[in-house]
């Protein structure tokens, strides 16, 4: 199948084909032709599938009609919603990319930065607009935002925007727009909680669910070394040494062990740098462009951070920290292995992490080979340390209090 056989008009195709893509991918030849015909509509497929030209492609197609607006005549007619600033950043690039050849504008807002540009910006008058909800409501609060003409609204990675309590202003945000708009949705997962909000807010959805759970492992080598928690650092520095090659995206699950990690490799003389909740975005996108363009060599994330990051030439993913969330685990190491290059995984696990081994292997279908031979081995019989609740009574070589009060006997 080709983007022709969807009935893309010829300035789409023409974009496609100057982005390099030759076929749509299987949940673009199913989404676009639901989303043309101004369906309601809930995708469930996994970063890397192409859903942001799923629902990108055809909102410039309907939008495309009455492109030759006066710019201050301009509409905000397609709301796109995203959990975070680097979502949202790569999402408007898409729009841009996509309507090349027509006179349709796309703006990003977003937190973490100055709200002046901004409200410039909306002053002039957009056609599709990428916000993060938090800045979003903001503006509207200062009726610097109308959303009475929307008439597409996108939920992307709605997983996410569970997870950063997100979903009551992204409930807010719908409430404020047209009734009778398309809206869709998009998630790698489906919780409970985002199958209530799609079932409130979206009218008699087509739903597409293209998740294949093993399918982006073919093109990467996966590996998994246990090690004790507090070793974890000297077999990250021996693996960068002695095994990984080229670039390497590290995956740690605090802000605060990003830091640590990184002042310890920087220490190291590692070019490094990272991603996470505490830098601005000027910050963030900075230590984006050093590691795309190869002047960094390590980049350290958290997952909310990484979220919506498109990488390309990706050599390696670490993970530090083991995700206890399987799904995740798919994710990370999914920005590796692309567009038939061969990608590497490398899992580093300690004893309280076991247990989120087993349920990614269930989910992936395979077993991830354990590397044995290293200098840190952990003692297959270890178990996860116990820690003491603080401020306890009952101390080793301490009689009970129930015990002190037996008198002894005389007789």
């Amino acid at each position: 199948m080709s983007f022709k056989d969807l009935k893309l008009i010829k300035p789409l195709l023409k974009a496609v084909e100057a982005s390099g893509y030759a076929s749509p991918t299987l949940v673009q030849q199913k989404g676009i032709p639901a989303i043309l015909d101004r369906k309601d509509v809930i995708i469930s497929a996994q970063t890397g599938t192409g859903k942001t030209a799923t629902y990108a492609l055809p909102i410039l197609q309907q939008l495309f009609d009455r492109q030759d607006a006066p710019k201050r005549g301009k509409k905000i007619r397609a709301l796109i919603i995203s959990p975070t600033r680097e979502l949202a950043s790569q999402i408007k690039q898409n729009f841009k990319s996509y309507g090349q050849f027509s006179n349709l504008r796309a703006y990003t807002i977003f937190g973490g930065t100055s709200i002046e540009p901004q409200v410039d910006v909306l002053k002039k008058g957009i056609d599709i607009l990428v916000a993060t909800p938090g800045r979003l409501l903001d503006l509207h609060k200062q009726d610097f935002i109308n959303l009475d003409y929307v008439e597409n609204l996108v939920l992307d990675e709605a997983d996410l925007m569970l997870a950063l309590g997100f979903i009551d202003d992204v409930k807010k945000i719908e409430r404020l727009c047209p009734e009778n708009k398309q809206t869709l949705l998009l998630s790698a997962t489906m919780p409970y909680k985002i199958e209530q909000l799609a079932n409130g807010i979206l009218k008699d959805p087509v739903r597409i669910d293209v998740t294949v759970t093993n399918s982006i492992t073919k093109d990467i080598s996966q590996t998994l070394y246990y090690v004790p928690k507090r070793r974890k650092i000297e077999l990250c520095l021996h693996l960068l040494r002695n095994e990984i090659k080229g670039n390497v995206l590290i995956f740690r699950r605090t802000k605060f062990g990003v830091k640590k990690l990184e002042d310890r490799l920087a220490e190291k003389g590692y070019r490094v740098d990272s991603l996470h909740g505490d830098k601005n975005q000027s910050d963030r996108q900075t230590a984006l462009n050093k590691f795309k363009n190869g002047y960094a060599k390590i980049l350290i994330a958290t997952d909310v951070a990484a979220r919506g990051i498109d990488i390309n030439e990706l050599d390696n993913v670490l993970n530090f920290d083991m995700p206890n969330v399987a799904e995740i685990y798919i994710h990370r190491i999914g920005r590796t292995g692309r567009a038939g290059n061969i990608g590497n995984a490398y899992s580093m696990c300690s004893a309280d992490e076991r247990n989120y081994i087993k349920t990614i292997e269930a989910l992936i279908d395979v077993q991830i080979p354990i590397i044995q031979d290293h200098p840190y081995p952990l003692d297959p019989k270890a178990k996860p340390p116990v820690h003491k609740k603080k401020g306890s009574r009952y101390k080793k070589g301490r009689k009970s209090a129930a015990s002190k009060k037996k008198k002894k006997r005389w007789y």
